[in-house]
This record gives structure tokens, C-alpha cells and sequence, in this order.
């Protein structure tokens, strides 16, 4: 007997083969996942359909939607569990993104789906699981149990508010509880749906310092409960096709539904009945341009989409002159001042904090959308504003330059420069303060000539700083705003305070201000010409 389990993960969102920045066909969507999900049903009909989380937020669609739903407009259900109802998904574990709307958007999203969701580890008062901990099916007569689990990270990020009375088990502890209380259900295999990264890689001795203290768990899992089938996981949005730590296998699907995971468990049975895994194999299937999109799929969200078109084709304000993204990491950028513009002015802040999402985005002369507006701020963000000092203003300054390698030489005309394990939307820049990073320097002592309204910044400066909801849980190594006190949040999304901002009749930023730079200047052509051979 062969069971086989699809997967997806991060689908955040995307129902259409469609890029909303470019309105041009993209290879992703869970309408184009669906056509694959059919095919690979008709090879083995013993199949189970799972999700790793990270569903119902992240793209113009569901931020349309809910934006709707927020305003009391009459409820439509929830886009994408309608979508996975009609694919016919088993269970979904829940991700960290399914809290940033609330308990009332994530139970109304809930309750439109005809599948469990899954987290053996969330709680609620301290002690009752708030999803089910698992689900068993049985699939060709063979008894497959799934435990859900979810980064216990979620607080870090999240507002308070919409985490009410909830708390998160470590996923070990959580998953031996689960196989302890599955002992009952007997399941012939057992496997783990997590919205948790990797973690470790071979041979480290330690995670990524740009991760949160367990934030990532699947190879942890897998290492510790070796009877586990399989651990299909998610949250780092990159592919793994499969890997055995032990006899587990691990696998990671890519994001926004770009690919479908295939793992092939086989199986036999053994006298009394019950079956024996004998091997496990996987592969990710990808979707490509010519993955034809199940037409049932798309009608049933054509609604929502084409309410998600309109929006985005509102007109914002007007740009003078062309502006583009692509030097904007290694050189100061109108495009990232523009934010800095609106998070200064509604946190009243005296320094902001503010990253280039995507290097690609470009804004051409003339009139500027809400689609500009969402390629240029890619996340649901919110406002905040925290007491700071210039100590605060330095070290995030220097956990920023760890995006850049040291120059291997003094002119720093050869590189690489850019480490690429840093993600390049952890690299924020700041205004309201002058200064240059020195690539010739190490870690930690980059920031040079640092300065505040004309003067050498002192540690002890008091500053109020803007910043956004996800960078102030510390996420990616910014701990020294973790800890700092809150004193305004905009409870509305950065996106939506530019267009009011720049709707206004304030039009965007022409050139940068040039209140940073990098050192030596040679490190800029570097960096540049690094760019282009990477692409």
C-alpha cells in the first residue's frame, strides 16, 4: 500500500496565477496548485491533502477582504477557505500569520473551513489546546494520525490584542503530549504538520542568530521523535525537497502555493492488520506557466479578486520624476524616504526606521496607485513608536550593516558583499539621524560619524523611535526594540497611513536626502555589479 500526502505552505493569500504588482501571470496560486493536487489524486487515490500555515494574510486579495470585513461590509466567507473547501484539504496546522487580524478574523476563518486546523501547541488559560491537537484519517485502510504544531514565536510578533489569553508550548513538549494522547487512536503512521522553519543546518552548532529562540523546530522534532512518518513544515518560505534526519523525513514546499510537496509513504501489512512504513519518499512539484488554473477555482474567487483590482487601481498622488528601488540598499533612496515621511509624521517620531522590501519596485513619472504603494510596503504592518535612546538608534544600526559582508580587501573592489543568509528586508536604514556604515570594519564597530540634528549622537540621547509592529517583537536580531516601551501604535497598516499621507495632496519625495551612506565608495559599484551577476 502506498499513502500519498500533498502538502502546501504559505500559500498567504494566493488564490490567482496572478502578480498584483506587474498584473502579469505569475507561476503560483492555490488555483493552479489545485490542477496539480487533481492529477497527482488521480495516479493514487490513497491520498491525504494538508496545509503548514501562514494562510489567510499576505496578499492584496486577503488584505482587501479584510479590509471589507473590518468596515462591517455584509460577510462574504473567508477567500481561501473557500478555495481549500473545494480542493478538499484534510487539515491545515496554523501559522503565526493567521493571529494579525484577530481572534474574530481568525475564528470567522475558522468556521468557513471544512477542515480542522491544527496546533497542538497553542493554549488557551494556560492549559486547553485551543485547536485540535491532531487529526486521524483513514487512508486506503491505513491509519495516518497528524499532529499540528506552530511556532512558539507568535507573541514576539503579535499584538497583544489579538492574542488575548493565549500562550504557546515549546512543540517538543506539545508533541509528546499529542503521541501520548494518540497511543488511544493506535494510528498505523504518524506525521507532524508544523508552521516552523528548519532550524539548525548540518554541521552548525547552533541556529541562525537572525532567528527568535525557538522559532524554527522541524529538524529538532525530527531528532528527538524518531517514529515520527515524516515532518512537512513551513514559515521560511524557501523548498526543501526532502531530507531523512534519522528516518524522518523532512520537507518544505515554497511559498504562495508555488509548489505542491508529494511524499510517498510505503507501507505493509503485517499479521493482525495494521500496517509498517517500509520507506518514505518526496519530491515538490512546481507550478509553472503553463500549470493550466482549475477553472472552478478561479470563478469561485473571481469576486474577490476583481475587488482586490479595483482597490489597487485607486489613484494615490503623483510622482515627478521616476523612482526606482534597484541601488536602494546600497545607497539612499527616495522610495525608502517616502516611508520614512509617513512613519515620522504619524509617530511623531524623532528617528524612523524603515527597510527596501523588494530592490525590483519601481514607480515611473506621473500618477502613483495604492499597486505602487503595495510594491513599495509588501506587509501588513502597523505603526509603532518606542522610547529610545541613541544607544538603541547605534546597535540597531550595526545589527542592520550584518547584511553586508567585510570588504576582503581595502578598496573593497572585490566581494562578495551582500551575505546572503541575511534576508535583505532585515536591512533597515534610519532618518532623522546622519550617518555611514564602514564596510573595512567588523561587525559592531561599522557605524561611524553617527549624528543627530547636527551633533555627534550621545548613547543617552532620549529619542522616540518609529518603527513597524513585526521589527518590534526583536525579530531578526533588532532585540534592543523588544524591550523597549510602546508608546503609539497607528492600529492601522502602514500601507493605508501612506495613502492618506500622500492622498493628501503631498506629492513623494523627488531624491533621497543622502543622510547615509556606505564606506568606501568603491563598495557601491562592488555592490551594484554583485547584483546584476546574481540575477
Amino acid at each position: 500500500m502506498t499513502v500519498t500526502v500533498l502538502a502546501t505552505t504559505d500559500m498567504h493569500g494566493h488564490v490567482y496565477p496572478h502578480d498584483y504588482i506587474s498584473r502579469k501571470p505569475a507561476a503560483r496560486g492555490l488555483a493552479a496548485a489545485a490542477t496539480l493536487i487533481g492529477e497527482a489524486r488521480r495516479e493514487n487515490p490513497n491520498t491525504l491533502l494538508l496545509d503548514c500555515g501562514d494562510t489567510i494574510q499576505g496578499s492584496p486579495l486577503a488584505s482587501v477582504y479584510q479590509a471589507a470585513r473590518r468596515s462591517g461590509e455584509p460577510g462574504a466567507p473567508e477567500p481561501m477557505m473557500l478555495a481549500m473547501n473545494r480542493v478538499g484539504y484534510d487539515a491545515m496546522a496554523v501559522g503565526n500569520h493567521e493571529f494579525n487580524f484577530g481572534l474574530e478574523a481568525l475564528g470567522a476563518a475558522r468556521a468557513a473551513a471544512r477542515f480542522p486546523w491544527l496546533s497542538a501547541n497553542t493554549l488557551t488559560d494556560g492549559s486547553v489546546s485551543a485547536f485540535a491537537p491532531y487529526v486521524v484519517k483513514t487512508v486506503g485502510g491505513v491509519k495516518v494520525a497528524v499532529i499540528g504544531l506552530t511556532t512558539p514565536a507568535v507573541p514576539q510578533w503579535e499584538k497583544p490584542e489579538n492574542i488575548p489569553g493565549l500562550s504557546w508550548l515549546a512543540p517538543e513538549e506539545a508533541l509528546r503530549r499529542a503521541l501520548a494522547a494518540l497511543e488511544v487512536e493506535k494510528p498505523d503512521v504518524t506525521l507532524v504538520a508544523m508552521h516552523s522553519g528548519l532550524g539548525r543546518e548540518p554541521g552548525a552548532a547552533e541556529a541562525s542568530s537572525f532567528e527568535l529562540p525557538g522559532e524554527n523546530a522541524a529538524r529538532a522534532v525530527a531528532e528527538r521523535f524518531p517514529g515520527l512518518a515524516a515532518v512537512i513544515y513551513g514559515h521560511t518560505h524557501s523548498r526543501d525537497p526532502g531530507r531523512h534526519v534519522g528516518g524522518v523525513l523532512l520537507v518544505q514546499p515554497k511559498n504562495w502555493a508555488m509548489d505542491v510537496a508529494r511524499i510517498d509513504l510505503d507501507l505493509e501489512r503485517e499479521p493482525g492488520g495494521r500496517f509498517r512504513l517500509l520507506s518514505s519518499t518526496s519530491r515538490l512539484i512546481p507550478v509553472t506557466a503553463e500549470t493550466q488554473p482549475d477553472p472552478g477555482i478561479l470563478e469561485l474567487a473571481r469576486p474577490y479578486h476583481e475587488a482586490a483590482e479595483r482597490q489597487l487601481d485607486s489613484p494615490v498622488t503623483e510622482s515627478r520624476t521616476a523612482l526606482s528601488g534597484a541601488r536602494g540598499r546600497y545607497e539612499d533612496s527616495a522610495l525608502v524616504d517616502a516611508i520614512h515621511e509617513v512613519q515620522l509624521h504619524f509617530a511623531k517620531a524623532d528617528v524612523s526606521f524603515a527597510a527596501l522590501f523588494q530592490t525590483r519596485v519601481e514607480f515611473p513619472r506621473g500618477p502613483v496607485t495604492r499597486r505602487e504603494l503595495a510594491a513599495l510596503y509588501l506587509y501588513d504592518n502597523e505603526l509603532y513608536a518606542i522610547e529610545g535612546s541613541g544607544r538603541t538608534v547605534r546597535e540597531a544600526l550595526e545589527n542592520a550593516s550584518r547584511y553586508f559582508r567585510t570588504c576582503p580587501d581595502p578598496s573593497c573592489e572585490k566581494g562578495p558583499l551582500v551575505d546572503r543568509d541575511v534576508a535583505g528586508f532585515n536591512y533597515e536604514t534610519a532618518q532623522g539621524v546622519a550617518y555611514a556604515i564602514d564596510l573595512r570594519q567588523p561587525l559592531g564597530a561599522r557605524v561611524v560619524g553617527l549624528s543627530y540634528r547636527g551633533r555627534p549622537l550621545r548613547d543617552d540621547q532620549p529619542l522616540r523611535i518609529a518603527i513597524n509592529s513585526y521589527r518590534a517583537g526583536g525579530s531578526a536580531g533588532y532585540s534592543m526594540f523588544k524591550s523597549a516601551r510602546i508608546v503609539y501604535r497607528s492600529g492601522r497598516e502602514i500601507r493605508d497611513l501612506m495613502a492618506d499621507y500622500y492622498g493628501g495632496g503631498r506629492p513623494l519625495p523627488e531624491r533621497p536626502d543622502g543622510n547615509w551612506r556606505l564606506l568606501p565608495e568603491r563598495a557601491v559599484s562592488t555592490l551594484v555589479r554583485e547584483a546584476i551577476e546574481w540575477r
